[in-house]
């Protein structure tokens, strides 16, 4: 653990600091480490701590694993930027499609009731009650993510929701048989199906993109046995085998550790 004094030295240490560590942070933690590790190793036999984790083995260990798990969350936030991509291309249809839909209904022998039923959904397709359907934000923007990213699911599920009402609603109708292909039942239920996939897609990719992060975390930043409370830790040796003012100490003294808020 590190002492009260390195962690008074070092501010990006210190539990008061409310600062929200990017990714760019976390990479810049783990280039850190392997600078680190390096002046150790050209320490030779004198870096020699009878603490297991502090030794060049296990910091080696450390710093591989901290390497895969950055990779890691990288390639689940580009699946992630991907698909919700691909979620928002395939709804791009769905308004124009819907007032195609009451169009279509319109010239039917459907009552006024069901005309007027058609158009409540419509209006909720289209947006009347919010002004654009949201886009899930990026998580790693350094803002907390799952409140907004919930709501943005909330409202995609609202569209899908609401355009099976509007299925539904035609279905019923037996004069609903329009001639163009993309306005047919059959066809506007492919739709919908393509919707939902499209959806549940971005929510298994939030799902892979947090549980990544949650294990970078865990470790990088778990107390005691996390990299940058280990980093800390090998700081603190060097000072003690070679003291507070050698040079060897001011090599690594400031190499900066940034911890999560």
């Amino acid at each position: 653990m590190p002492s009260t004094s390195e962690l008074q030295s070092n501010p990006e240490h210190n539990k008061n600091n409310k600062k929200i560590v990017s990714e760019v942070g976390h990479a810049k933690n783990v280039a850190n480490f392997q600078e680190l590790i390096s002046y150790c190793t050209a320490y030779g036999a004198t870096y020699n701590p009878s603490k297991t984790a502090l030794q060049l083995p296990s910091l080696n260990t450390l710093l591989a694993s901290a390497q895969a798990e950055i990779s890691n969350v990288a390639t689940a936030k580009n699946v992630f930027d991907t698909i919700t991509g691909d979620r928002q291309i395939a709804f791009e249809p769905l308004k124009p499609l819907a007032t195609k839909i009451y169009n279509a209904l319109s010239v039917t022998d459907a009552t006024d009731q069901t005309l007027a039923d058609a158009k409540t959904i419509n209006n909720k397709l289209q947006g009347k009650r919010a002004n654009t359907t949201p886009q899930a934000p990026n998580p790693e923007n350094g803002n907390p993510q799952s409140n907004t990213v919930s709501v943005s699911r909330q409202s995609y599920d609202s569209l899908t929701e609401n355009f099976s009402s509007l299925i539904d609603l035609v279905s019923s109708i037996p004069s609903y048989t329009p001639n163009e292909a993309d306005l047919n039942v059959a066809s506007l239920t492919t739709f919908r199906d393509n919707l939902q996939t499209a959806n549940t897609n971005v929510i298994n990719a939030e799902v892979a993109y947090s549980n990544a992060r949650i294990s970078r975390d865990n470790l990088l930043y778990s107390k005691d046995t996390g990299l940058v409370d280990v980093a800390m830790d090998v700081k603190n040796y060097v000072k003690s085998i070679f003291g507070a003012t050698s040079p060897q100490y001011k090599q690594v003294s400031g190499i900066k550790f940034t911890n999560r808020a």
